[in-house]
């Protein structure tokens, strides 16, 4: 490993020290797990909240299954992202289970099954953005190290009620990423599709913030935690449209060999 390579990891180890030094504790507010919609339907508590997780399960088996079957149909070219994207989808598909698990009794002790699988895809997107846009062989080797920073995190939440870890894992990608797809140059066609499942987890997490009001205005017939559910599964359909139609740019390419 490089010395700068190790510089960048010591510089943000010790960034987040200094953080959790400087600021206070957040810790679970016990009112997030009063939702808008509670009716129960067909015996499911919780039930739209419930049911609505079921795209998240199916994109990320389509996704999971078209990472090998047919044989590299999403024609990888760099080393590690096979086992990036296979993290992503598999941590998708995880949600439908855990969020599902969850909904049907909010509490601290489910939400932590909640949100690991979200960590798992969080955490794997920014490894493949520093395989794509910065340098692959820096890439693979960050995924196993950001995925236990992600399960860190949410560990250090639940034994210490708090969450301050947890949300850098969360926000952090939603920044960098967005920055690094307009300003890194892309290896592949069709980037856009980043931005456009940016967009969606925005609209996700006004939806989510918003739960009660929008159970108001649409007649107590959707809440938006409901609607976040569908939007944030949209993430994913995007990610994987864009893994299917994508091809690696000529120009970078030449350049790169060069």
């Amino acid at each position: 490993m490089k010395k700068r390579t190790i510089y960048s990891w010591g510089a943000s180890i010790v960034i987040f020290l200094v953080l959790m030094i400087v600021t206070p504790t957040i810790p679970q507010s016990q009112a997030y797990h009063d939702f808008a919609d509670q009716r129960s339907f067909f015996g499911i508590p919780n039930a739209l909240n419930v049911i609505s997780n079921f795209p998240f399960l199916i994109i990320g088996l389509i996704g999971l299954v078209l990472c090998f079957y047919p044989d590299d149909y999403f024609r990888f070219s760099l080393r590690g992202e096979k086992l990036g994207w296979t993290c992503f989808f598999a941590g998708v598909a995880a949600v439908a289970f855990g969020s599902s698990y969850y909904h049907l009794h909010p509490d601290d002790a489910r939400l932590v099954w909640d949100r690991l699988p979200m960590t798992i895809a969080f955490t794997s997107i920014m490894a493949i953005f520093v395989i794509e846009r910065i340098d692959e062989h820096k890439g693979t080797y960050s995924i196993v190290p950001l995925l236990l920073a992600g399960l860190v995190s949410i560990l250090y939440w639940r034994f210490f009620d708090d969450l301050r870890p947890y949300a850098l894992v969360q926000f952090v990608p939603c920044i960098v990423i967005p920055l690094m797809a307009i300003l890194l140059p892309p290896m592949y066609t069709h980037s856009t599709y980043w931005l456009w499942a940016a967009g969606f987890y925005l609209l996700a997490k006004v939806e989510e913030a918003a739960d009660k009001p929008i159970y108001s205005w649409t007649h107590h017939i959707l809440s938006g935690h409901s609607i976040k559910h569908v939007c944030a599964a949209m993430v994913p359909v995007f990610l994987t449209l864009m893994l299917a139609k994508r091809s690696v740019q000529t120009e970078r390419y030449t350049y790169e060999i060069s």
